[in-house]
C-alpha cells in the first residue's frame, strides 16, 4: 500500500509540473492566434514578421517574369512620314528590394520588345526593337483604406534605352538607331482586394498573418529630362560615322521634346500552387527633335509567374 500511495503521488506531482510549464507555451500560441484574428492592424503583421530569425537584418524580393502581346502604332519621319501598324511582342523582368528598417523601394526593370507593323496601304512594313532598363528609387508609405492595408510610393527612376527601326522600302537610309537616358518621376500604389484569410491567398507582405485573394498594383512615369542620339534633317548615318560630320545629334530633351507616359496595372492571384500576375502595360513615346518626329504607342496584355522571398544576412 505505502509503495501504491508513492508511485500515485508522484504522477500527480509529474502532471502537475508538466501542466505549469506547459502553460506558457499554450498561451504564447493563443496569444499570436488572437495577434492574427485581425489582419488589418500592423502591429499583426509585425509580430508574424517578428517570428522569422534576424527579421531586422532581411530583405524582401519580389520578382515577376511576365511576356505581352499588343497593338503597336509606329511613327517615324527620318524613315517615313507614314504611319504603321501592327503588332507588339515584350518581355518583362520586374524586381522590388526593400528591407523592414527602411522606407525605401529599390526596384529593377529589364523590358525588351519586337514590333512588326504595315501602312495603311499594304504595300510597305516597318519592324521595331529594343531594351530599356530602369532602376527606381521609391519612398513607401503604408497607411489603411476600407480597412484593407494601402501602400503607396513615390520616387524617381532613370531609363536607359537602346533600340532600332527598320522600313522595308527605304533604300538609302532604310534604318534608324535609338538610344537615350531619361530621368522620371514615378508614382503608384499596392492594394489588396477581397476578403483576407489566414491560409490561402497572397499575403500582402511576405510573413504577414492577413492572406489576400488579390492584390492590385499600378505604377506610371514620364521622363522629365534626359539625353538622346537623333540623326539631323536629311543628315545620312554615313556622314556622321565615316566622314564624321556631327550635326546636333547629341541632343538634350525635357518633357516638351519628348511628351511621354508609361503606365502598368497588374493584379497578383494564386492558382495551382503560383503566384500569378496579369495586367495591362500602355506606353506613349514621343520625341520632336532636329525637325524629325517619332512616336511609338503600345498597348500590350501582360502575364507572368511572382516569387516572392526575404533574404536573411547573418
Amino acid at each position: 500500500m505505502q509503495i501504491c500511495k508513492i508511485i500515485i503521488l508522484w504522477l500527480a506531482h509529474s502532471l502537475n509540473t508538466a501542466a505549469i510549464t506547459g502553460s506558457p507555451a499554450m498561451t504564447g500560441s493563443s496569444g499570436r492566434l488572437a495577434h492574427c484574428q485581425e489582419p488589418y492592424n500592423y502591429s499583426s503583421q509585425e509580430s508574424c514578421n517578428n517570428n522569422v530569425q534576424g527579421a531586422h537584418r532581411s530583405q524582401l524580393k519580389t520578382n515577376a517574369m511576365m511576356i505581352g502581346v499588343g497593338y503597336t502604332n509606329m511613327l517615324d519621319t527620318y524613315l517615313s512620314p507614314e504611319k504603321y501598324r501592327g503588332a507588339d511582342i515584350r518581355f518583362l523582368s520586374h524586381t522590388r528590394r526593400e528591407k523592414d528598417s527602411t522606407i525605401w523601394i529599390n526596384q529593377l526593370q529589364h523590358e525588351g520588345n519586337i514590333a512588326f507593323a504595315d501602312n495603311r496601304s499594304g504595300n510597305g512594313g516597318e519592324m521595331a526593337g529594343g531594351y530599356t532598363f530602369r532602376y527606381s528609387l521609391l519612398r513607401k508609405w503604408e497607411t489603411s483604406l476600407w480597412r484593407h492595408p494601402l501602400r503607396l510610393f513615390v520616387g524617381g527612376t532613370a531609363a536607359l534605352n537602346a533600340g532600332f527601326a527598320y522600313n522595308t522600302r527605304n533604300g538609302n537610309n532604310p534604318a534608324n538607331a535609338r538610344l537615350s537616358l531619361n530621368i522620371e518621376p514615378t508614382v503608384g500604389f499596392d492594394y489588396p482586394l477581397g476578403r483576407p484569410r489566414h491560409t490561402r491567398g497572397i499575403a500582402f507582405n511576405p510573413g504577414a498573418c492577413a492572406h489576400f485573394p488579390v492584390i492590385l498594383h499600378y505604377e506610371a512615369s514620364a521622363p522629365l529630362m534626359g539625353v538622346m542620339f537623333s540623326p539631323n534633317y536629311g543628315q545620312s548615318y554615313y556622314e556622321i560615322f565615316n566622314r564624321g560630320n556631327y550635326d546636333h545629334n547629341c541632343v538634350p530633351t525635357t518633357f516638351g521634346s519628348t511628351p511621354s507616359f508609361r503606365q502598368m496595372l497588374t493584379v497578383d492571384f494564386r492558382l495551382t500552387h503560383v503566384t500569378w500576375r496579369f495586367g495591362y502595360l500602355g506606353t506613349i513615346e514621343q520625341t520632336n527633335v532636329n525637325s524629325l518626329k517619332t512616336h511609338t504607342y503600345t498597348h500590350s496584355l501582360m502575364i507572368g509567374i511572382v516569387k516572392r522571398f526575404r533574404t536573411v544576412k547573418l
